[in-house]
This record gives C-alpha cells, structure tokens and sequence, in this order.
C-alpha cells in the first residue's frame, strides 16, 4: 500500500512537543541527512513523519523528497484561520463562500458548520498539491461521543475532496480515542474511507482501535510521562522506564502478536526521559522506540538527530516484539463497549489526558468559529 512505502508523513498535532504555526519558520530547514547520521538510521527501521503545521517548511521537505503525506487538525485549522497570512486568509474566504453556496442560508449554524468543515479540506486540498501521498482531516472534535455525527461529517469530508478530484484513497479521517470515534471508524473502514485514531494515551484505546480495523493510530508518549511525572512519578527516566515509552512499546508487541498487522502504531509527542540537563536527552523517548512501524517528529527534533552520527541500535522489531507480548488477547478479540469503557475509566492517565485534549481542541474550534462567524 502506499502508506507501507511512503519514507515520511508530514503530520500536524498540537501534542507534539513542538508546534511551529503557520509563518513560524525556526529550527525547520530541510536538509538532506548524511547517510550515517541518526536521523538516516533511524528512517532505516521505522518510517518517519515531519511534524509541523507550516505550509511552506512542508513544502522545503517536499522538495527534499523525503516528505509524503500531510495531516491537519484543528489547532492547524484554527491557526490558520486566524493567522491573518494572505494564503491562509484565502483559504477562510473560499470555505466562506463555499458553505453560503451549499448549505441552508435559513440556518445560520449549519452554514457555519459546513464553513469549518470546508476550512479544513481547502487546506488539505492545498497539501495534496504539495505531498504525493495522504493527507489527514480531522472530524469535528465535538462529535467524538457521536458515532453518527461522526459519521455523517467524515463522509461529508470524503464527498468534497472527491467533488476536487481527489480519490478518498488519499485522504485519512481523524477521530478521537474514544468508543463512539472507534466505532465510526469500524463503519467508515469498511467503505474505503480509512482512519486515523488519535489522542491514545492508553492501551485499551489503541486495542479497540485496531480491533476494529483502524489504519493508524497516533499514541502520545511524552503526554503519558507528563501525566506520570505529575501525578507521583518520577521527574526524570531511563528512556526504557519512562511511562510512555512502556506504553508504546506494549502497543506495539500486541499488535505483532495478535495480527494487527493493519494497524499502523505511529507515536507523536515527544519529552526528554531524563529531564532537560543535557539538550540531548530531548529525543531520548524516540531513540528508545526505534523500530516501532512510524513516528511523527518536530523539525527541532529532526535537526538534533540529523545532527549526530551516534549508533542507534533497533530496539523494537516485528518478530522480537510478538515474542516478547505478555498480554492475553483483550477479550478474545472481541472488545465490547462495557469492557472499554471500564478499562479506560481505570486508566486515569489516558483518561485524564483524552479530556485534556479533546477540550483544547475544542477550545481552538470554538476559536475558528467565533472567527468564521464575522465572514458569515
């Protein structure tokens, strides 16, 4: 498939450990790797992804010919939105002009709602000019507890690239870890429309998700050590103990073991294992998971491992990782609601933190909105 051979996804997520905005350019020039640097090893055992939300450092690796894919959210969209760039601006003009044409004008919310939603695809739209593979759009985060609504706005996503002429194998819907955006996605899988869980910050969630066929799930490592660290953990790890890294590691020797072969781990967000004493250790969580199927990185990042030509050794690896699960298959394969939702409940990091998410997004989209409604 093409995302089994794409060598770089660009992705965007406001969980990153370091998000530059639209305009924002800093530590993000695209240079080619030396062939021995870490950066080149690494992208040896795991595919790697570019994690930014600006067009034009996108488009700098795209010229590299190292970049592939691309993924927006709604922090993206919101910054975007608001950014006040001439090139953003005109994406806002043209979602403005679009739900007037073709939503209900006697209904002044669904016109607004279809603004958000075309906002989001005019920028994909713009990256499919840019990158050669998928690009990401993210479902409105406020129908994460709505399988229908999920539904209905995902497919709705899918029928406007499609009216631009881009084929929904080139598009990934994003939803929420939740039980309502899991099951959107085993519905939307089924019609081609393939899917991309994010906010997993637990097990069960990355569980459910690829019982349930999902392409691609985006685990947060540095997110769940922040949790830990916060919350009578230590403050510093060993890269192998911090809890994240644990986390993404049992992910990962799962799907090996149970055949979840289909669903891509890629983790994102990234935090320093053993604190900030040595600028070094910011990619401490990465280097411990090399070998996990992808990974989305910051350019800061990608410039610090591009930096050194110090061995990286493979950490994780299909066969090893299949060997070494401890896990008992999660409900014979068969993960009903009442299970998840117990399991999740338990689990106050992922729970915690899949708040915490889901309402900052939702916060940037009431953003856009109040944004968008001055163009209405």
């Amino acid at each position: 498939t093409m995302l089994a051979t794409v060598p770089i996804i660009a992705t965007l997520s406001f969980l990153a450990a370091t998000w530059a905005g639209p305009g924002h350019r800093g530590a993000s020039r695209a240079h080619a790797p030396s062939m021995s640097s870490q950066l080149q090893q690494l992208s040896e055992m795991t595919v790697l992804s570019i994690d930014t939300g600006d067009l034009s450092i996108i488009e700098e690796y795209a010229r590299t010919g190292v970049l592939t894919d691309a993924t927006t959210n709604p922090l993206f969209v919101s910054q975007a939105g608001l950014s006040g760039d001439p090139r953003y601006v005109a994406f806002v003009d043209r979602a403005v002009a679009y739900a007037k044409a073709n939503a209900d004008a006697s209904d002044p919310s669904a016109v607004l709602e279809l603004a958000s939603d075309r906002l989001a695809v005019e920028l994909g739209l713009e990256i499919v000019k840019i990158v050669p593979g998928y690009v990401s759009t993210e479902v409105d985060i406020r129908a994460s507890f709505d399988t229908a609504e999920s539904l209905r706005r995902a497919r709705r996503i899918i029928a406007m690239y499609e009216a631009e002429g881009v084929s929904r194998s080139r598009v990934l819907v994003k939803l929420a870890g939740t039980w309502e955006g899991i099951q959107a996605a085993r519905e939307l899988e089924k019609e081609g429309i393939t899917c991309n869980i994010t906010l997993i910050f637990g097990f069960i969630q990355a569980v459910a998700a690829a019982q349930a066929g999902a392409r691609l799930i985006s685990p947060f490592p540095g997110r769940i050590k922040d949790w830990h660290s916060a919350n009578g953990g230590k403050q510093n790890y060993a890269p192998g103990e911090d809890p994240g890294v644990v986390c993404v590691s049992r992910i990962y020797r799962y799907y090996k073991k149970y055949g979840h072969e289909k669903t891509i781990c890629m983790p994102a967000s990234w935090r320093p294992s053993r604190g900030t004493a040595d600028p070094a250790y910011a990619v401490d969580e990465i280097v411990a998971l090399a070998g996990v199927d992808r990974m989305t990185i910051p350019p800061p990042l990608l410039a610090m491992l591009a930096s050194t030509e110090a061995p990286l050794p493979r950490v994780l690896s299909p066969a090893e990782a299949a060997a070494a699960c401890e896990d008992e298959e999660v409900a014979g394969g068969q993960l009903q609601e009442a299970g998840f939702r117990m399991a999740l409940n338990a689990d106050v990091a992922a729970t915690t933190k899949m708040a915490e998410g889901i309402n900052a997004f939702v916060a940037e989209t009431l953003k856009l909105e109040s944004a968008l409604r001055l163009k209405l």
